[in-house]
């Protein structure tokens, strides 16, 4: 069991970068300050050979840039709000549109390129790492001060453990999620289509084609595409006008203790399963990935990685039809997901 810190790099405002490395057992973690970024994860296959399994570079420069938010912590507001404006309380707040009319994963300078704190330490044991941010009044457009905190552990079996805390002085939307793009076979290793997927969500949300959800309640998924409640592969569906997930499904028990998410690689023997206090996850198959040079001179096109991000449905601000992720004044706001990977 270890945590060590190294520099990473630098921003044009002079501010170090620092990278972290999280040892337990078999297994490597590493991730960034800047953007609470889950950089690498290492474990064995099968056979005992080591891969990273999750997307990204191998220098810091990249992860300053544009990129498809490789690993990156994502707030206030992860997914989509309609026509980057909300209401709240008989006020509304205009936000910066950066998806066409719309705005995605909390605008033009979100968390994701924010630097936050870090500290090192321990639980029970296990190597954990807490991050922390103050996001000001009127950042990006939403409400309320709000300190968050992201409290990342590691344990000797392959369980990585992401805790989000958070407490704001007015009331304001939160919808906090990890944008990690895994491929089982290791990074760079091809398609992730052939991954085995089980879901246990039996409804999903219907969406336009900016991937706003429609009006009316989540569909079910039975007799659809869209349904991996028994494990198929995750390309197995493809075809016919649906070139790809970027889809919220409902998750039909939100429980820590209980995984919502199979994934499994036949091959090498890997595989993960997700468990979750929220109440949806973003199954998404990296279809916009188009050639982009990642770790080691990969090249990551599309289906190269899938993402499985928990969250809030997308546009709940604008719908009070689905269940609120609002941060008010004197309430602690938590949410927490768990990935653990193992070798079958």
């Amino acid at each position: 069991m270890s945590l060590c810190k190294k520099q990473f790099g630098r921003l044009s405002t002079g501010e170090d970068v620092s990278l972290y490395l999280l040892e337990a057992g078999d297994y490597k973690a590493s991730w960034c300050d800047y953007g609470a970024t889950w950089l690498s994860f290492v474990m064995p296959d099968r056979r005992g050979i080591k891969d990273d399994v999750i997307l990204g570079f191998s220098s810091f420069p990249p992860y300053a840039g544009k990129h498809p938010y490789f690993g990156a912590t994502i707030g206030r507001v992860a997914n989509r709000i309609a026509d980057s404006k909300f209401a709240l309380e008989g006020k509304e707040y205009k936000l910066f549109a950066n998806d066409g009319k719309n705005h995605l994963h909390g605008g033009r300078r979100g968390f994701n390129r924010s630097l936050w704190s870090a500290e090192m330490n321990s639980i029970g044991g296990d190597p954990a790492l807490r991050f922390s941010l103050l996001s000001p009044d009127g950042d990006e457009g939403y409400p309320g001060n709000l300190e968050i905190a992201l409290t990342i552990t590691l344990k000797g079996n392959g369980e990585l453990s992401l805790d989000y805390e958070a407490e704001s002085d007015k009331p304001t939307p939160l919808n906090l999620t990890n944008h990690a793009y895994f491929n089982l076979s290791g990074e760079g290793a091809g398609t992730i289509l052939n991954h085995r997927l089980t879901l246990n969500c039996s409804h999903y949300l219907r969406a336009a084609s900016d991937l706003i959800p429609i009006q009316g309640t989540p569909a079910l998924v039975e007799g659809s595409s869209f349904d991996f409640r028994q494990p198929k592969p995750m390309g197995k569906d493809l075809g016919n006008g649906l070139s790809g997930y970027d889809h919220c499904f409902v998750i039909d028990s939100p429980d820590l203790r209980k995984p919502f998410a199979l994934v499994s690689e036949e091959h090498s023997g890997r595989e993960l399963s997700v468990s979750t206090t929220s109440p949806a996850v973003q199954f998404y198959t990296g279809n916009f990935l188009d050639g982009i040079i990642g770790k080691h001179g990969s090249m990551y096109g599309k289906h190269s990685g899938f993402c499985l991000e928990t969250e809030y449905y997308p546009d709940s601000p604008n719908r009070p039809d689905f269940q609120s992720c609002l941060a008010e004044p004197g309430k602690k706001w938590h949410q927490a997901t768990k990935y653990s990977f193992s070798i079958h």
